[in-house]
């Protein structure tokens, strides 16, 4: 889980730095309006295609209304991928990822799983956040509970049904990154016609005490996994790997299950713990299970 404290003074030490290179940050936030605006990319582990096409949308939610960014290329239909974003939600670091797995691919729909109480970009980068944002985060989780994401989840899949470039013979995959892991899992629960595959990073909390703890939830699902668990994660909490394999076992579902090395957050790029090697063995075990579940 993310270590609040020690990223805090990560993030006042990287936001000092920025400071003291003001023009230097001005051309670069510069430069990222841009490219989300072309839908290109310069983040490492992006996409660089510009044959994507991305664009904002919305659409109704039983609570409202849920903004994304949906990505998708020129080819024809294919498998939707529905992706949901760590703590700090909808930013430059998680468009590109989006992209790249869209230029694999895939229809994206990068979800903003805060709408009920924010639209579209909250904090620029992951440094943001870390530095002032984990007072407001816990105020909009508490709205996100798992029946929340069960009924988002419900709307999302019923929107990129009605999508052209969605591949609706297909199943869809859903994956999630640190507090988006158990929602992953969530998507293959609440429609398991149709989401097919299921690959949490870093995930907190798959594995809890009550009834909707994710790990409970597989044999009413549908779906293949990969649960890729953070190396601390893994040594504040070893016996979760083992609680996952026997009830990934107990529901006959296929599943990896695998210690990466890396720490919590290794495989998103703006993030202090961001391990390039563990991160491109993940996108390629990511392809691995979309390509044989959906």
């Amino acid at each position: 889980m993310c270590d609040e404290k020690k990223l805090e003074t990560w993030a006042k030490d990287r936001l000092s730095r920025r400071d003291f290179g003001a023009l230097a940050s001005i051309a670069a936030v510069s430069a990222c309006a841009s490219e989300e605006m072309l839908g290109s990319s310069s983040e490492a582990g992006s996409a660089s295609s510009s044959r994507l096409v991305g664009e904002p949308v919305s659409f109704a939610t039983e609570d409202g209304t849920m903004d994304a960014r949906f990505f998708a290329g020129p080819d024809g239909p294919a498998p939707a991928v529905i992706h949901w974003p760590d703590i700090a939600g909808i930013r430059q670091s998680h468009i590109n990822m989006a992209m790249r797995t869209a230029d694999a691919g895939y229809a994206v729909l990068l979800v903003n799983p805060y709408y009920r109480d924010a639209q579209g970009v909250i904090w620029p980068d992951f440094a943001s956040f870390a530095d002032s944002g984990w007072g407001r985060a816990r105020e909009m989780m508490a709205n996100l509970p798992s029946f929340a994401i069960k009924r988002d989840t419900q709307s999302i899949v019923a929107w990129l049904d009605q999508q052209e470039a969605v591949d609706t013979s297909r199943g869809i995959g859903a994956e999630g990154y640190c507090m988006g892991g158990p929602y992953t899992v969530y998507s293959a629960h609440a429609v398991p016609d149709r989401v097919k595959a299921a690959a949490s990073f870093h995930g907190g909390g798959l594995v809890r005490e009550d009834t909707e703890s994710p790990h409970r939830l597989l044999a009413e699902a549908n779906a293949e996994y990969l649960f890729a668990i953070a190396q601390d994660d893994d040594a504040k909490a070893p016996d979760d790997k083992g609680a996952l394999r026997q009830a990934v076992d107990a529901a006959g579902m296929k599943a990896q299950i695998e210690v990466y090395a890396g720490d919590h957050g290794w495989t998103v790029p703006d993030s202090p713990s961001y391990a390039k090697p563990a991160a491109e063995k993940a996108f390629a075990d990511k392809l691995a299970l979309y390509k044989s579940a959906l």
